[in-house]
């Protein structure tokens, strides 16, 4: 059973966090997985799938050990997970079961696969899988889908590889150790015979697989694909050339458009509607009241009233036209300004103790100094450039949805809870994946596909649902604001004796159980803090929230480390002490810091500590790369500063540099770097496209990102009340990918944590003035 569904329980923020919607898909999160790979040419698959019986298909099962087991026992069901298979023509056919959004996992999984198996990458064709909880978690979120099937993937290219060395032997009857495979053909041994993969298919497709005990992964050195910079975005071209199909692309036949108008504030209802003049719009089809959403709020519909219209024109011009009538119910009363000083007050003796180590309080008292600075960061949205956007159909044999969506699984899950569909007829629901025009976070949140498919059940007719840019602004899951307090103690050499954290934000496990009000996901850069000092304390405080809260691009790192990192700066400038090197010194030692031995509960994103402990040697060495890269201690242009942060999350290192100009009382980012640890990285060109991303988002964070309400009721509306950076105000940036062989880790949102407080450290650096509110736009400097 979903946590989310046991009575009486009020799930954490690192619980949902770290479920990333696998127990809403119905997978039973946290069970030891396994890796099952089978041979399924001759199996039912290839009847209903359109491939000739002479193909050759592996099926990857990324099973639970239970499952396994069972297959042991002797059990003939095998529901593979990813596909490989190959026709007679020796065309290799990968199906990703992530979802793309610019990230580049459509390249980066299959290449694994590719690399491995030794194909010509030009023969390679990669198709997308549908939502099924067959695929293991499909959750493109929470920068794990590399780390998650790095060796899984390659184990299975080896696999195929493997056995068309034998199928090659068998043809010239020799030992598979006589036998080389190499792009797309196998050579034999001391001679110049070659066979393609096309004349082996056949054999290979009814060999059993091979031991994984006996497979030869490759060495980093005789990768052809995986780690080279020479790597093209599969879907580069069809992206630029405007054929690639985004959510808001799909058609169908008879297909209407919906747009729907939400309550204003959350849990409001509609009292009465006049849809009169509405309906008299040409093109309007049909007016339906959408169900009245009741805590909690999870995925739901929002309610309102939809227009349902044979073009999205007459839709939006009927729905400005509906006379409604709103109940706005309890939450009319909330205003963020107000509210703020509840945040204070939460603080005032904050009820929950996140990592305690040595005594606090001891130090505070025999300490020569204390430092104290508070922060705050505001509410954020997602801001997609495409807003979400769900197709749905309803016909005799299911549902079929067609979605920008990160989450298969969910989207299904929730496509079933819609039409009450038991779990054992989940195959009638099928989840088709387009691109996505950038999620972050957004599109984890299959809200938008309940209300397609309520609405496609409701008027018997194909439907897509369209949010528009206000749509999605007014109503969406929010990045809670965040208030923080930080004091050091010193003793009379100047060493830091002590450091206490208190931080209160709205929890995203409120949009999950309304009874939720502890501060979430402290372990996201605030419990996590890496200093070596003998007294830490962090607490959390409580809070009510009104709003729809959700995870967003790195989370409540992006609030914790913009406070954790500001404050190290300053206590740098406190102590008149270089930035980089008093940065170094609060680190210490090289370890491997154990958070439970300060009493802290840290869920490390989902990975064992073992494989991913936290490293200070590999964080203290992004520094000191990215110093030397930004060439640190370099006499600056007047008016020029900088600074730097730096963080490790999603078991990823990051550090950033930023250098800014000052101008006029306006400030102007000059440059950026990055060096970034993520162990072995597969696709460096994604790798650098993701910082490069992170930057530009991080900018549109600082300077503008901020979402306020007032009587429950969202004040910003797009982008002109809501602003992101402009191309104009965005610098160069330098990604510096450290090489070595640790297990792969995060990339997408890594680099979004320490560039704020780098910012805010170069514009000290620059002008004197400290800013410890974000955003920067208040200030009037940007």
């Amino acid at each position: 059973m979903s946590f989310l569904t046991k009575i009486g329980q009020v799930p954490t923020d690192e619980q949902i966090f770290n479920s990333n919607n696998d127990d809403l898909a119905n997978e039973d999160a946290g069970k030891t997985t396994s890796c099952r790979i089978e041979n399924v040419s001759r199996r039912s698959f290839l009847k209903v799938s359109g491939l000739a019986s002479s193909s050759l298909v592996i099926g990857v099962q990324l099973a639970s050990v239970q499952t396994v087991s069972a297959a042991k026992s002797g059990s003939s069901d095998f529901a593979p997970d990813v596909f490989i298979s190959m026709d007679k023509r020796g065309t290799v056919t990968i199906i990703c079961h992530r979802s793309e959004m610019g990230q580049g996992i459509r390249s980066s999984l299959p290449m694994l696969v590719a690399d491995e198996m030794e194909c010509d990458w030009q023969r390679v064709i990669v198709e997308q899988g549908l939502g099924d909880a067959k695929y293991g978690s499909q959750n493109t979120d929470g920068s794990r889908s590399v780390r998650r099937f790095y060796t899984r993937l390659k184990e299975a290219g080896a696999t195929a590889r493997t056995m068309l060395q034998t199928a090659a032997a068998q043809v010239w009857k020799v030992k598979p150790t006589q036998v080389e495979i190499y792009n797309h053909q196998a050579k034999l041994k001391s001679s110049s015979k070659t066979l393609d993969f096309s004349q082996l298919v056949e054999i290979a497709a009814t060999l059993p697989v091979p031991d994984k005990k006996t497979l030869k992964l490759k060495k980093e050195s005789e990768h052809r694909y995986v780690g080279k910079d020479t790597m093209p975005n599969i879907d580069g071209e069809a992206i630029v050339s405007g054929k690639a199909i985004y959510g808001f692309d799909v058609e169908l036949e008879q297909m209407k458009y919906a747009v729907i108008a939400r309550p204003p504030v959350l849990f409001g209802k509609v009292k009465s509607f006049d849809a009169t003049e509405a309906l008299k719009v040409p093109g309007v089809v049909k007016i339906v009241e959408m169900p009245t959403l009741t805590p909690p709020a999870v995925f739901k519909m929002l309610g309102g009233i939809a227009v349902i219209a044979e073009n999205t024109w007459a839709a939006l011009q009927a729905r400005d036209k509906l006379k409604i009538t709103w109940d706005h119910g309890d939450n009319a009363n909330y205003n963020t300004k107000k509210y703020e000083q509840e945040f204070v007050k939460a603080l005032k003796n904050p009820p929950h103790t996140a990592r305690s180590r040595g005594n606090w309080e001891d130090a505070k008292t025999a300490a020569d100094k204390i430092i104290s600075r508070n922060y705050y960061v505001a509410g954020i949205a997602h801001a997609t450039m495409e807003p979400p956007a769900a197709t749905a159909r309803i016909s005799k044999d299911g549902v079929d949805v067609w979605t920008c969506t990160q989450t298969p699984q969910s989207a299904q899950s929730t496509a079933m809870g819609v039409m009450k569909i038991p779990k054992e007829k989940a195959s009638s629901v099928k989840i088709n994946v387009t691109l996505l025009g950038g999620g972050f976070g957004r599109k984890s949140k299959p809200d938008y596909i309940a209300e397609a498919v309520f609405l496609a059940n409701e008027t018997k007719m194909p439907i897509k649902v369209q949010w528009t840019r206000e749509d999605e602004i007014k109503h969406g899951y929010y990045h809670s604001p965040s208030y923080q307090e930080l004091s050091a103690s010193f003793d009379k050499e100047q060493r830091s004796t002590g450091w206490y954290h208190g931080m209160v934000n709205h929890p995203i496990g409120s949009t999950f159980n309304p009874a939720a009000k502890e501060a979430g996901a402290a372990e996201l850069g605030q419990t996590d803090m890496p200093f070596d000092i003998p007294n830490i304390k962090i607490t959390n405080g409580e809070s009510e929230t009104s709003l729809r809260i959700g995870w967003v691009r790195s989370v409540t790192n992006i609030n914790n480390v913009f406070a954790v990192s500001s404050f190290a700066d300053e206590l740098a400038v406190e102590s008149n002490k270089d930035p980089k090197d008093y940065l170094l010194s609060l680190i210490g030692k090289d370890q491997f810091i154990d958070l439970a031995k300060d009493k802290a509960k840290y869920s490390n994103y989902g990975e064992s500590n073992e494989q991913y402990p936290i490293d200070t040697s590999r964080l203290k060495n992004v520094i000191n790369v990215v110093a030397k890269d930004a060439n640190w201690g370099k006499k600056l242009p007047k008016g020029h500063g900088i600074g730097i942060a730096a963080h490790r999350s999603f078991c990823s290192y990051v550090a950033t540099v930023v250098e800014v100009s000052s101008r006029e009382g306006k400030i102007q980012i000059e440059k950026v770097y990055y060096a970034v640890d993520a162990g072995k990285v597969i696709n460096p060109d994604r790798v650098r496209s993701q910082m490069e991303g992170a930057a530009i988002f991080s900018t549109s964070l600082a300077y503008y990102g901020e979402i306020t309400a007032d009587k429950g009721i969202v004040d910003q509306s797009n982008f002109h009340d809501y602003e992101l950076a402009r191309i104009g105000q965005v610098p160069v940036i330098e990604v510096n990918i450290i090489k070595n062989d640790h297990p792969p880790a995060g990339v997408g949102e890594p680099g979004v944590p320490p560039f704020a407080p780098a910012l805010c450290n170069a514009i000290y650096n620059a002008t004197g003035k400290r800013y410890r509110r974000l955003p920067l736009k208040q200030y009037g400097i940007v």
